[in-house]
């Protein structure tokens, strides 16, 4: 492989591996389990402790199968580096945990996956300062904004009601402001859309979902664009700025969050993960084609009182997804009108599974507000628009005419 040369997505990650020597001539990266690393020479062993030469240290600091997947996810993300977590909920808190103070501020959207709500009302309590705002309009995001905003927080589209984000725009805004722009890629994934390509510095992805694509390995990962200036941030302490000015934020995050909390990402995992990763893209057209299907087969059905997808041109960011995504992902919502029960509909689902994974090589189907979004109360859920009756539903790869048949026959029953 030259690597002069620009490949498109799918060659990159399939050959990203071999753009280093692999043992054996393994075509993938083998799964060292090793959790401790021998050196001969005790001087090599202190200068890799020190930061004077690469080397790993210990597991739950670095692992030559993690980092080949870290590698593997920077270049998806055109980033200029990765970390790894074993979740992607680890990611976000890597964030909390590696650069935020008491009294610091940070603007959320509002429209956010359940548990990061929580982790975000769980730094608000320890004295932080969180304001949650529409960020559809990059008017909300400003008005917000303090002069001990540190951060602003956005998913790219929210889970479950896709509302898209005013991406470049508040993008442009944390730019003026010198304010580190942190992107939620989850929803889209790095086929669908880069981050960087807006302005975040940091980009998180939970690998479960999509990237790694068949439900069988947790993952997460924080990715440094190299589009924030980390000479900016307030709070990076003396001991990192050792390293390179745009190595800095990142530094932190590795010894303060992932060495000192220890969410470290297995070797099992990774390599599951970087399996999957390969086929990525195929995956994305064929659940995407699926999502469009049924989202406009269920919003042309009397039976069916609302649907939520930024494919379809009702939906009010349409415009902006079709500006900024290549395709519009394969999460979807919609809402059964009156006196259909929403337990009842998903159980006459025959190929539709209960379960609350997303990115799935199969369609998960969740009752949100009795599930995910339960522990946040009536009030908080009406506040952000969701309904009893709220159905999300992760497109999988069924045959299209299968799977719309599917959500069809249930509602004919």
């Amino acid at each position: 492989m030259n690597d002069k040369k620009t490949y498109g997505f799918t060659t990159t990650i399939l050959h990203s591996d071999r753009q280093k020597d692999i043992e054996h001539g393994s075509l993938h990266k083998p799964i060292h389990t090793a959790v401790a690393f021998g050196y001969k020479d005790a001087r090599q062993l202190a200068e890799v402790f020190q930061g004077k030469q690469p080397g790993y240290r210990y597991g739950r600091q670095g692992n030559p199968t993690v980092a080949a997947l870290e590698e593997k996810i920077t270049k998806m993300e055109g980033g200029k580096s990765t970390i790894c977590f074993a979740t992607g909920m680890a990611a976000i808190g890597a964030i909390v945990q590696g650069l935020l103070r008491e009294g610091d501020h940070v603007v959320s959207s509002a429209f956010l996956f359940g548990n990061t709500n929580s982790l975000w009302m769980t730094v608000g309590a320890q004295g932080a300062k969180v304001s949650m705002v529409d960020a559809t309009d990059v008017k909300n995001v400003e008005a917000a904004i303090t002069p001990q905003t540190r951060l602003v927080f956005v998913e790219t589209i929210a889970n479950p009601r896709t509302q898209v984000a005013d991406l470049k725009r508040i993008g442009e805004l944390c730019r003026e402001r010198g304010i580190l722009y942190v992107v939620d890629n989850t929803m889209t994934s790095p086929y669908l859309f880069q981050p960087k390509d807006v302005g975040a510095g940091l980009v998180v992805n939970s690998l479960t979902k999509s990237i790694a694509g068949h439900g069988n390995a947790l993952g997460g990962a924080l990715t440094d664009t190299g589009e924030y200036d980390w000479t900016q941030y307030p709070h990076i302490a003396d001991n990192y700025k050792k390293n390179p000015a745009p190595q800095w934020g990142m530094a932190q995050i590795r010894a303060k969050a992932l060495r000192d909390f220890g969410a470290s990402l297995g070797p099992e995992a990774a390599h599951h993960i970087a399996v999957g990763a390969e086929t990525m893209a195929l995956r994305q057209e064929r659940e995407c084609k699926n999502a469009l299907a049924l989202a406009q087969m269920l919003d042309a059905d009397s039976r069916v009182a609302a649907v939520y997808y930024p494919g379809l041109e009702s939906h009010p960011q349409h415009a902006l997804s079709t500006e900024l995504f290549r395709s519009f992902g394969s999460l979807l919502s919609f809402e059964l009108k009156e006196g259909i029960d929403c337990f009842d509909y998903l159980n006459r689902l025959q190929l539709a599974v209960p379960a609350s994974n997303l990115g799935d090589t199969r369609t998960l189907v969740i009752p949100v507000a009795h599930t995910i979004f339960y522990e946040m109360g009536a009030e908080r859920r009406a506040a952000m628009g969701i309904a009893e009756s709220l159905i999300r539903v992760s497109v999988g790869l069924e045959d299209t005419d299968d799977l719309v048949g599917d959500f069809r026959q249930a509602l004919d029953a």
